[in-house]
């Protein structure tokens, strides 16, 4: 087993593509996607509402925690058409006039616990070397934004910390 607590942009794709497809595989996939995206904590991304996300304007408002600020992010293209592709689904949902952007089968919100089995699910089907939790594509996306050559000012700001020390853990490697 790896002592790495990110997954690389390749460990993304193929834990993305070892969704099946299933009746929550644009569900699934879409969360996935904005956890990698975003860099979103478990407890944000199952906080989302509806009213968070507007594929036509293609922007996400995220309330961070931890004291970190609110932000805008932009909607990247893949991401939106597996929005949009969810969007389409969720009314087929019990409770699907709920607020919640990510509902589970019996219409409650997608609750941490479940997330974790998910994508725990997914790296095993995936055939990744580790055991992954979501807290890895948190790490993924900072690191892949400084792979990139983003200052570290600008991840700080994207994946709103507030003190940037914080920010420096997810862009190294050796986390």
């Amino acid at each position: 087993m790896s002592d790495q607590k990110f997954l690389s942009h390749n460990d993304v794709d193929r834990l993305i593509s070892a969704i099946p497809d299933s009746v929550n595989g644009w569900r699934d996939r879409c969360m996935l996607l904005m956890c990698f995206t975003h860099g979103l904590r478990v407890s944000e991304l199952c906080g989302l509402r509806l009213e968070d996300v507007d594929p036509a304007i293609n922007f996400l408002h995220i309330d961070r925690l931890k004291n970190g600020f609110p932000v805008e992010h932009p909607i990247e293209f893949r991401e939106r058409i597996t929005l949009i592709k969810w969007l389409q689904q969720r009314p087929a949902y019990l409770r699907s006039e709920s607020p919640w952007l990510f509902l589970s089968r019996n219409g409650n919100k997608i609750s941490r616990q479940q997330l974790y089995r998910l994508i725990r699910s997914y790296g095993e089907r995936a055939g990744l070397s580790r055991k992954v939790h979501p807290h890895m594509l948190r790490h993924a996306c900072g690191y892949a934004l400084a792979n990139r050559g983003v200052d570290t000012r600008l991840i700080q700001d994207y994946l709103g910390h507030k003190n940037r020390q914080n920010t420096a853990v997810y862009t190294t490697g050796q986390l």
